[in-house]
């Protein structure tokens, strides 16, 4: 099995259908990165596909004595961002509640998937109080599963100011879980 960088070396020189296997292999850790920035489903697989084509797109500008984990992390932190300011807190919202309407009329299972999106919408506005860095922290070590080294490569920061971040914003988030639990 080829490593990322192997891949990423045969993309650079043309072979451009092996990107596939890298976008599958990091799909599912994308897709939860996703889901913690926007809450609209469909808006998941957009973000993640829009992540994937700008990392192919610059290809080129990957180096190989950089971990690919690192730089495709970073092209998603970006696009997140992009993305974010693109589509615009109020339509998200207003989204979100005509699907969450018509979700409640479907069935019993409609409504428990009502419920965990209603948790996992909740966990988004919490993440949204918290600094940029401290958010970004937490969602790159939790939804996508990253390291505290991978965590700091892909922030430009030391793995204890990557800890330090994760640990602040998660303080954070249980003060801003306990003040909303009142």
């Amino acid at each position: 099995m080829l490593t990322d960088s192997e891949i990423m070396a045969c993309v650079q020189r043309g072979e451009s259908s092996l990107f596939a296997v890298l976008a599958e292999r990091y799909r599912p850790k994308l897709v939860r990165f996703a889901r913690s920035r926007v809450r609209d489903e469909s808006w998941v697989e957009d973000l993640v596909q829009d992540a994937l084509l700008a990392a192919f797109q610059h290809r080129m500008s990957y180096r190989p004595e950089f971990a690919f984990s690192t730089w495709l992390w970073t092209i998603v932190i970006n696009c997140s961002r992009q993305w974010q300011r693109k589509i615009g807190r109020r339509q998200e919202l207003q989204d979100q509640y005509a699907q969450s309407i018509t979700k409640q009329h479907d069935s019993k299972v409609g409504i428990t998937a009502l419920l965990r999106e209603e948790e996992q919408g909740q966990l988004a506005e919490w993440l949204e109080e918290l600094s940029p860095a401290e958010a970004d922290a937490i969602r790159l070590r939790f939804f996508g599963e990253l390291s505290f080294e991978e965590v700091a490569q892909t922030m430009n920061s030391s793995v204890s100011g990557a800890k330090a971040r994760v640990r602040k914003g998660l303080t954070k988030l249980s003060e801003i879980a306990r003040r909303d639990d009142q």
